[in-house]
């Protein structure tokens, strides 16, 4: 028997900052229930893809600031579509197909809060683009 959906909601790690409220309205609601656990869950993935995205680009980006690194990473997951789709697709492949079904309802305004998680999730690890070390150490 396929299990796919609980077998996908199981593998994701529990968020216990995360707060629900009846008044939330059903896109945060989908942010904290599932885009926060899959995005947590596919962080080792995006900090690679992301560390491969810099060395095909000749690895310009570990020659700049930290304020231009920041700049770099925000320029690079939301204006060059094709990286964006990729993680993109990291993120749908992750999806019940309930969830699915909810975020093709209102796709535009979910890809949008999607890309500035996934910008503050990559912003936040910065540190880890400059030493080889630690990046070993997070996806491992």
């Amino acid at each position: 028997m396929n299990d796919r959906p609980n077998d996908l909601i199981r593998i994701r790690p529990e968020i216990k900052k995360t707060k629900h409220f009846e008044t939330m309205s059903s896109d945060e609601r989908f942010q904290n229930v599932t885009l926060r656990p899959i995005l947590k869950l596919q962080n080792p993935l995006l900090v690679v893809v992301f560390q491969n995205y810099i060395e095909k680009r000749k690895g310009i980006f570990y020659d700049l600031s930290i304020q231009k690194k920041l700049i770099y990473i925000e320029n690079a997951i939301i204006k060059d579509q094709k990286f964006r789709s990729s993680i993109k697709g990291m993120v749908l492949g992750q999806f019940t197909l309930s969830e699915y079904t909810e975020y093709a309802n209102n796709s535009s305004a979910l890809n949008k809060r999607m890309m500035q998680m996934v910008v503050k999730r990559i912003k936040d690890q910065v540190q880890l683009f400059d030493k080889p070390e630690k990046l070993r150490d997070v996806i491992s």
